[in-house]
């Protein structure tokens, strides 16, 4: 009986582990190692690394033409997960320059949040990025203002002020303002360079962000 027991346990517990629930975005990043090992990352690119304004910027590349670009942004993602992938995000790669696009979402996932708290979130991946390249250009783009998380644009101006502060005191760092160049000439939000869901970029919102960018850009 006691061996019929033992084999049920052993049963249960192995098919316990394999189901398993693998980590948020754990396939996306499965994805990037694939992708990687089809088509070796070339050295000295400029690394994107943030959340879906990143990931459906798909012919980001053609904004750029004379720049090599990798795309490394998944849906969704927090500052939070960048720093739980921050390994897999950052030590495949020898780019020249890496730009982070991220915040948002953070806000999203918890209306009251406080901004310091992602600046905080920010900062511990900022460091993390440092340990492994300490003399790269990293760059911040400013979060944006999506009319349909107009509700949480006060966090994210604060979030904004405190990240631009910081970049400004940290050697090889800026802090890629987008928020004037989103705007029309009275001040509010072009919901025009917005998609139906009011979060997502239009082809012509890219464009906006990529004239801001392209003066930055190493």
């Amino acid at each position: 009986m006691k061996k019929i027991l033992s084999a049920f346990l052993l049963l249960y517990f192995t098919l316990s582990f394999s189901q398993e629930k693998k980590p948020m975005f754990w396939q996306d990043i499965q994805n990037f190692k694939k992708a990687d090992q089809q088509n070796p990352p070339p050295k000295d690119a400029i690394l994107l690394i943030g959340s879906s304004s990143f990931t459906k910027w798909t012919d980001v590349a053609s904004y750029f033409p004379d720049k090599t670009i990798i795309n490394r942004g998944f849906g969704g993602s927090r500052m939070t997960d960048l720093n739980d992938f921050a390994d897999d995000l950052l030590s495949p790669y020898q780019p020249k320059q890496i730009i982070i696009y991220c915040g948002d979402n953070d806000f999203a996932d918890n209306h009251d949040l406080k901004a310091k708290v992602v600046v905080n979130r920010f900062k511990t991946f900022y460091k993390k990025i440092r340990e492994k390249f300490p003399n790269i250009e990293v760059d911040f783009i400013s979060i944006k203002f999506s009319p349909s998380r107009e509700i949480l644009w006060p966090q994210m101006k604060e979030t904004n002020k405190k990240i631009a502060a910081f970049m400004k005191k940290e050697p090889h760092a800026e802090f890629i303002d987008i928020t004037k160049a989103m705007e029309d000439s009275n001040g509010n939000v072009r919901r025009d360079l917005f998609v139906e869901d009011m979060l997502h970029l239009t082809p012509g919102g890219y464009e906006v962000w990529a004239k801001v960018m392209n003066p930055y850009m190493k």
